[in-house]
C-alpha cells in the first residue's frame, strides 16, 4: 500500500470502516444491536434473515445484489427499487423490528398494523 497503489487508499478505508453501512449490511447489523444484541448475534440475525453467510455481510458486491433482490434500498437509487420510507418499511418487515418512523407512516396513512382501529 505504498505511494505507487492506486488502491491502497481504497483499501484502507474499506479496512478502517469495517462493515460499509448500506454499502453493505452495516446499517441492519447496526439497528440490530440498538435492540440490545452483540455484535455477533446481531450478525448473525442479519445474515439468516438475508439468507447469507455472515462474511458475505461487509462483501459490497454480494450485497449490493441481495439489496436489490430483496428491495431494501441502495447507496445509489436504482429506478424502480425502493428508496427512503419505503426501503425503512421493507427493512423493518424483513428483520422484524419496529422502527418509529415506518409505523408513524402506517398510522398517519391508514396502513398496516400502525393504523389506529
Amino acid at each position: 500500500m505504498g505511494t505507487g497503489d492506486p488502491n491502497g487508499m481504497g483499501m484502507a478505508h474499506a479496512l478502517a470502516s469495517s462493515m460499509g453501512g448500506i454499502k453493505t449490511a452495516g446499517d441492519l447489523v447496526a439497528r440490530m444491536q440498538l435492540r440490545k444484541m452483540r455484535l455477533n448475534e446481531a450478525k448473525q440475525y442479519v445474515a439468516e434473515k438475508l439468507g447469507v453467510s455472515v462474511l458475505d455481510l461487509s462483501d459490497s458486491t454480494v450485497m449490493r445484489t441481495v439489496r436489490e433482490e430483496l428491495d431494501i434500498g441502495v447507496v445509489t437509487a436504482v429506478p424502480g427499487l425502493a428508496k427512503g420510507l419505503e426501503a425503512k418499511a421493507r427493512i423493518a418487515d424483513l428483520l422484524d423490528i419496529h422502527i418509529n418512523s415506518v409505523e408513524r407512516l402506517k398510522a398517519k396513512t391508514g396502513l398496516g398494523a400502525g393504523a389506529p382501529a
